[in-house]
């Protein structure tokens, strides 16, 4: 049990926190909710929650507009986000020169996930959301999830349920508080707090929201669009085992390696202006790029009755294709090991994150060759002929980008596959990577969302 150190105030120990955790993940079947009746509630929050998405031209985004000068797409506030222009120049891969649209939100979002004991068990308060870019409209979210204008009031609309807690969190109940970032390909040294807070018996759960065990989260994982991408980076955030007994590199080689790679890669990046970017196209309707790849700007006109406004417009980020995340794990010594990638993008405050194994999307790299291209190839051969641990088709950030989808894989290999890391790659055991992200920055998002469901798939 944890440690009493005043009335309603909890301190932890690393060991008691992990035992019970571990206890949490076991619990698939239920304690306060069972599964029947969590996929009741869930089917009543999808048939309650009206949310109905219609593309519209630029020119009918209420308050909403092109900036003179710059041509930046920006709301009249000032505040929530903006579409700008952004130069980048790289030294490695098969494009080392482009310029795209980039999202700039400076304001750090609030990723939050409440946890209390109920008979004896941690268990998860977590939200059904309907983000305007779902593909399926509600998904399970964390507690709270919300940008700094939303839970100050910026829109003027209805309080964000719980942000008190996360606000004001007394550090003794804090069991994770990280900066992570966001996609880097699409936003431009975007963070979010990701925070896991231990609140009081006194909070129940309202009707947007339900008491579920870890164990019970992670079975939910495997469903296709069934858990959002907040939820599964701050579930990754969770803190595990810190021993890495039988790994193949000690921590600090894990660091050297890091900075070494944030070190030696030439990463130039400038903002510029959106109108006039070379090789994008605008029309009344998107921003799209002139070979018909990549991603488009569109924009959006939502109604809704669960969020803290009725309706609103907006700009989204429309990907082409489906992405693929692909972690390839292996065993030495009985230790499994995941090998991670330095990878470079745009929107990174450092030269390089740890990304999957393989990251990319296969119709943006078909006319590209060169290694990801191969990877691509690689791990849809290695699907048909090697273990996978998991395999799910997952929705990013809804609130920015339109039915963005990504096959996310976990694949165990065998002996076939070598031993030695090609440059840029370095194999890390599990425990490793649950400290690296006790930090911020280290690892991208398509990386978190595969440990949370590494997670689900070895505790």
């Amino acid at each position: 049990m944890p440690l009493t150190t005043g009335p309603g105030v909890l301190r932890h120990t690393d060991s008691t926190l992990q035992a019970r955790l571990a206890r949490s993940a076991r619990a698939t079947g239920g304690v306060a909710t069972s599964p029947e009746q969590f996929e009741k509630w869930l089917a009543e929050r999808r048939a309650a929650q009206l949310h109905e998405v219609n593309r519209v031209p630029f020119a009918k985004l209420r308050n909403w507009s092109f900036a003179e000068g710059s041509g930046h797409l920006v709301h009249d506030s000032g505040r929530f986000f903006s579409v700008a222009g952004l130069r980048v120049e790289v030294d490695e891969g098969p494009v080392r020169q482009w310029s795209q649209p980039i999202i700039l939100q400076p304001e750090i979002g609030l990723l939050g996930i409440a946890v209390r004991e109920i008979d004896g068990v941690l268990h998860l308060l977590m939200q059904a959301k309907a983000e305007p870019g779902n593909p399926n409209g509600v998904q399970l979210s964390p507690t709270v999830q919300a940008t700094k204008s939303n839970y100050t009031g910026v829109h003027q609309g209805r309080h964000v349920p719980y942000v008190e807690h996360f606000a004001h969190a007394d550090p003794r109940t804090v069991l994770a508080d990280v900066l992570q970032s966001e996609h880097g390909a699409w936003f431009y040294r975007k963070r979010n707090r990701n925070m896991v807070i231990e609140i009081g018996p006194d909070v129940e759960a309202g009707e947007d929201f339900c008491w579920l065990t870890l164990g019970q989260v992670r079975e939910q994982l495997r469903i296709d669009h069934r858990v959002n991408m907040d939820a599964r980076t701050v579930l990754s955030c969770l803190p595990g085992a810190v021993t890495a007994d039988g790994s193949l590199h000690t921590d600090t080689e894990i660091l050297s390696w890091i900075t070494s790679n944030q070190a030696v890669h030439d990463v130039d990046t400038t903002v510029v202006g959106l109108r006039d970017l070379p090789g994008w196209h605008q029309s009344d309707r998107a921003i799209s790029h002139e070979d018909g790849l990549f991603f488009s700007v569109i924009g959006v006109d939502v109604v809704a009755n669960s969020r803290e406004v009725g309706g609103w417009t907006q700009p989204l980020i429309e990907p082409y294709g489906v992405g693929v995340a692909a972690l390839l794990v292996k065993r030495f010594g009985g230790v499994l090991h995941v090998l991670l990638r330095a990878r470079i993008e745009p929107g990174y405050i450092d030269a390089i994150e740890l990304a999957p194994t393989v990251q990319g999307t296969p119709e943006n790299h078909a006319h590209l060759g060169g290694d990801v291209h191969d990877q691509l190839i690689d791990v849809q051969r290695r699907r048909g002929t090697d273990r996978v641990l998991f395999d799910a088709e997952m929705s990013e950030e809804g609130g920015r980008f339109y039915h963005s989808r990504s096959r996310y894989m976990i694949i165990e290999v065998g002996d076939d596959h070598p031993d030695e890391e090609p440059p840029g790659f370095v194999w890390t055991a599990l425990p490793q990577i649950t400290w690296l992200l006790q930090h911020r920055h280290y690892l991208n998002v398509q990386a978190r969302s595969l440990i949370a469901c590494l997670h689900a798939c070895t505790d």
